[in-house]
């Protein structure tokens, strides 16, 4: 069991950032974020998340342009912001990361059963990324405000991959963290049947 400290780490005193402060992300850190975030688990290890972290002048300015104007600001000043894909044609890599059966043929030609596979399974991924972020030290600002389409065009023109979501990431300026805001008690958002 984890102690009470990784725990706050982790969750509790863990915050969705707003404000960065300018300290760089190193590429050998965004390389162990990645190598945590992939040990999570995925339906069939299907593992159909595709990141990229913009991080040049080029990158930055090319999402700034796809992002909600609510979120131009907070993705301008963040050291990193990371485009959180699910590549449409994971199924293709299940000979390598489910050798075990022929789980190929369970999607092929299954537009829906991909689209709800990869959706589900990189929105799980994108969670691991987060975990993984903050027990390295580094605050998210995980956003979904932004042009899907635009987006799309912009980074993954030509390829099965589209967006499923924003994270942004480094270290955050305290004074831009919103007040806490309530949760749900177990009573409100669970059932024992």
């Amino acid at each position: 069991m984890l102690d009470k400290q990784s725990l706050a780490t982790l969750f509790t005193d863990a915050r969705t950032q707003n404000r960065w402060l300018d300290k760089p992300v190193s590429l050998e850190l965004l390389r162990q974020l990645y190598d945590l975030m992939k040990w999570g688990p995925t339906s069939a290890n299907s593992s159909p998340a595709r990141l990229v972290f913009a991080s040049s002048p080029e990158a930055k300015h090319k999402l700034i342009e796809c992002m909600s104007p609510g979120n131009r600001d907070k993705t301008r000043a963040a050291p990193v912001s990371v485009i959180i894909g699910m590549d449409m044609a994971f199924y293709d890599k299940l000979p390598q990361l489910f050798p075990h059966v022929d789980a190929r043929a369970w999607f092929a030609g299954n537009d829906e059963l991909i689209a709800s596979t990869a959706f589900r399974n990189s929105s799980l991924q994108g969670g691991y990324f987060i975990m993984a972020a903050r027990a390295l030290g580094l605050d998210c600002g995980p956003m979904s405000g932004f042009d899907a389409d635009k987006l799309n065009a912009a980074f993954f023109a030509g390829s099965s991959i589209k967006v499923n979501f924003v994270c942004s990431i480094g270290y955050g300026d305290p004074a831009g963290v919103l007040p806490r805001s309530p949760r749900l008690s177990f009573e409100e958002a669970c059932r024992i049947e």
